[in-house]
């Protein structure tokens, strides 16, 4: 006994030694780090011998340089396996950059380009008494808009897409509940501008109400309605069923039980898909073009007169021409997205607020 004892312990010692990645013949820790700088100075070297005019080619003989580049290192100096592996995470990489960088260039063009033109006097005036190519003016009167159109919009959308998830999960059965999955499908994929020539159709031209910010927001809760079914009702999948047993047992009705047990726990992932739903439809131009007409003029009442919008507004200053209008579109244009982000940020927010509490 004391023999196998003796022969055990120095193979468990033997054990207890973590080979590092030379002993075992494998590339360094700092080798993709080194091949992606080789991969980067081959893919300039190449451009520039070549012509290349445009960066972003480099940066895709770059990319490609550095795939191609691990693979073969890994292959002859670890093994085949290894270098598939090696590989797939390159590639993981090089997706990961290219759809961060455009981002990003978007971000800092937006950022350099509007921020020399946002200031209080822009955020406080509208265009009254300003033409498009002199300087001044302001995004007030659009940013109000693109407020109570979206506002609007989610009055309508919201809780007519949560009854309808609500319905599609917990009542819906047969026939029925395949057609209003069929079409919620199908609305999906409408584009703005048939949402907004079919606003046009009933709302102006057969009822003959006039163009007005509540017009856009019907067309804009055309889009919104899909958007929230279908986050909600993904939601109200993830309940957990033996929740709405336990309740059913109690005695509960069941409407009661979805209004008390399922919608305050899946509200956190609720409130994110309206979020994302509204700053979706934030930025949609069409619908308020044919609907909304646009103004220069500050209009607080959504229900009759032209308005403006966020996206109306950066393509009338586009259209111009002018220097002082491209200032203006680049501004509006981050003040779009500064209220995009802030939704988000807002959803995510909620999303943390309301996720279930776990104990250590």
């Amino acid at each position: 006994m004391s023999h196998v004892l003796q022969d055990q312990r120095p193979a468990r010692a033997r054990k207890s030694v973590a080979p590092t990645s030379l002993t075992r013949g494998g590339l360094p820790r700092w080798a993709p780090a080194a091949i992606a700088v080789l991969s980067i100075a081959l893919g300039c070297g190449i451009g520039a011998v070549f012509g290349l005019s445009s960066k972003t080619q480099w940066g895709l003989i770059a990319a490609l340089l550095f795939v191609v580049i691990t693979y073969t290192a890994s292959a002859v100096i670890e093994n085949r396996r290894q270098a598939k592996d090696r590989v797939a995470t390159s590639v993981v990489w090089v997706c990961f950059l290219l759809a961060v960088v455009p981002l990003v260039s978007l971000l800092w063009t937006t950022i350099a380009r509007g921020i020399k033109t946002l200031d209080p006097y822009f955020l406080n005036h509208s265009m009254k008494g300003v033409t498009s190519f002199e300087q001044g003016g302001g995004v007030y009167h659009a940013l109000l808009g693109t407020i109570e159109q979206v506002g609007l919009a989610t009055a309508i959308s919201a809780p007519i897409g949560l009854l309808t998830a609500v319905y599609l999960v917990e009542y819906g059965r047969g026939k029925l509940a395949k057609v209003v999955t069929f079409f919620v499908d199908v609305m999906t994929g409408i584009p703005s501008i048939v949402a907004g020539l079919f606003i046009l159709t009933t709302w102006i031209l057969m009822l003959g109400f006039g163009p007005s910010g509540f017009a856009g927001s019907l067309a804009l809760s055309i889009l919104m309605m899909p958007v929230v079914v279908r986050s909600t009702e993904e939601m109200l999948k993830l309940v957990p069923n033996e929740l709405r047993e336990a309740a059913l047992a109690l005695g509960v009705p069941k409407w009661r039980m979805i209004l008390k047990v399922v919608l305050p726990t899946a509200i956190g992932g609720i409130s994110t898909g309206v979020m994302l739903a509204i700053a979706r439809i934030a930025g949609e131009t069409a619908p308020i073009m044919l609907l909304v007409f646009g103004s220069q003029l500050i209009n607080g009442n959504p229900f009759e007169g032209a308005q403006s919008s966020l996206p109306l507004y950066i393509w009338e200053q586009y259209r111009v021409g002018s220097d002082a209008s491209y200032d203006r579109a680049w501004a509006a244009a981050l003040v779009l997205i500064a209220f995009v982000m802030i939704l988000n940020l807002v959803a995510r927010g909620i999303a943390r607020w309301k996720a279930p509490k776990t104990g250590r």
